[in-house]
């Protein structure tokens, strides 16, 4: 493969990682992104030439992936492409920071992403796609026009090398083979909307999760996030927090008034998905938590959750069975300072693995 040039729009003796990079755009890449990125910093600061194949020999990816993490910097406005008349890559031209940094400064205000406030999360799918252009002036429709792809268009991109593997995953998703109508979908997502394999994985998932297996549905959800300038999975999975109104009515029963944290929306994720449980219980464990601790009230909640999803709790009878089974090992003497429960006089129930009065010291300890 053809050697490739790399330049910059300055020369230093060095290779330097800009803080702007670090702040802004290393949280936001994958492993394979950052490892490219950095390593064309190294060889353009040597002045040393590479290659696709280099690059992918030297980190054990594909040539696809490579391709993939440079359009990924490309599309963030770090680097240029450059292509010969035969549209083969020839050279690569790294962008000065500083000077991104200020395009970015001089922008739109009504280029930017409004995010929902806790009282009023936005709606997912096909509302929040509809609403999107109100939200987001800046965005014209026509930029998310799904072309009228011929027969030609979708044989070549069926052809791809990395297309199969593409159409493999959302057929185990989907559950059937795609139809030519579907696998033009996916052409789109790729074509016009820019989104990696990876984001077009999550964006399966989430919306068969949701149990939307209708490709009409996960073409709104991807206008949307296009929308809002998600181009990674992170960034998805924090939307769909906001978008999740389950996650905001428990955050609110255990006394929170603030967007979900990625680590309190996985508390709130595993006791919904995981434990099976349904608002009634969950809710029943933030009004115990509540009443025991002002201070770590996700994990105490969760300790309170794991003992119950343990003893088989499927409905609230059964608390109400476990807290009797409590009351009469008290009323007995038979219940030691080993064995002792979460002991709010006004909620109480059996537990023979977890101390709760102990537990409570030791988070509010913390």
């Amino acid at each position: 493969m053809t050697h490739l040039n790399i330049y910059k729009d300055n020369d230093t003796d060095s290779t330097v990682i800009p803080n702007l990079f670090i702040d802004e755009y290393m949280k936001d890449a994958n492993d394979a992104q950052l490892k490219i990125y950095l390593y064309l910093l190294r060889m353009m600061n040597g002045r040393l030439a590479t290659s696709v194949s280099d690059i992918a020999d030297k980190f054990n990816h594909t040539e696809k992936d490579v391709v993939r993490a440079l359009k990924y910097w490309e599309k963030n406005q770090l680097l240029d492409l450059d292509y010969d008349e035969d549209k083969a890559l020839v050279g690569i031209h790294i962008r000065d920071l500083k000077t991104v940094a200020v395009k970015a400064a001089a922008a739109p205000v009504s280029s930017f992403i409004p995010v929902p406030s806790a009282s009023s999360p936005a709606v997912p799918g096909e509302q929040a796609a509809q609403a999107a252009p109100q939200a987001h002036p800046a965005f014209e429709k026509s930029a998310f026009e799904k072309p009228a792809y011929s027969a030609d268009q979708l044989r070549e991109f069926k052809n791809r090398q990395d297309t199969a593997q593409l159409l493999f995953i959302a057929e185990s998703y989907i559950g059937k083979p795609l139809t030519p109508a579907e696998i033009k979908t996916i052409l789109y997502f790729t074509d016009v909307l820019h989104f990696s394999e990876d984001l077009i994985d999550y964006l399966i998932q989430y919306c068969v999760d949701k149990g939307k297996k209708d490709f009409k549905y996960i073409e709104k959800v991807a206008v949307n996030w296009a929308q809002e300038g998600i181009n990674t999975p992170k960034q998805a999975q924090e939307q769909a927090y906001l978008y999740d109104k389950n996650i905001y009515t428990i955050m609110k029963e255990l006394g929170k008034n603030s967007a979900p944290t990625p680590r309190e929306a996985e508390y709130i994720t595993r006791w919904i998905k995981e434990y099976g449980f349904a608002n009634d219980i969950i809710f029943e464990a933030c009004e115990r938590t509540v009443m025991a601790t002002d201070k770590n009230r996700f994990e105490y909640a969760d300790r309170i959750l794991r003992s119950w999803h343990e003893q088989n709790v499927r409905h609230k009878s059964d608390i109400s069975r476990i807290d009797e089974v409590y009351r009469q090992r008290r009323k007995s003497g038979s219940t030691t300072s080993a064995s002792r429960q979460y002991a709010n006089p006004f909620h109480q129930f059996a537990q023979n693995t977890y101390d709760f009065d102990a537990l409570e010291k030791e988070l509010l300890s913390n």
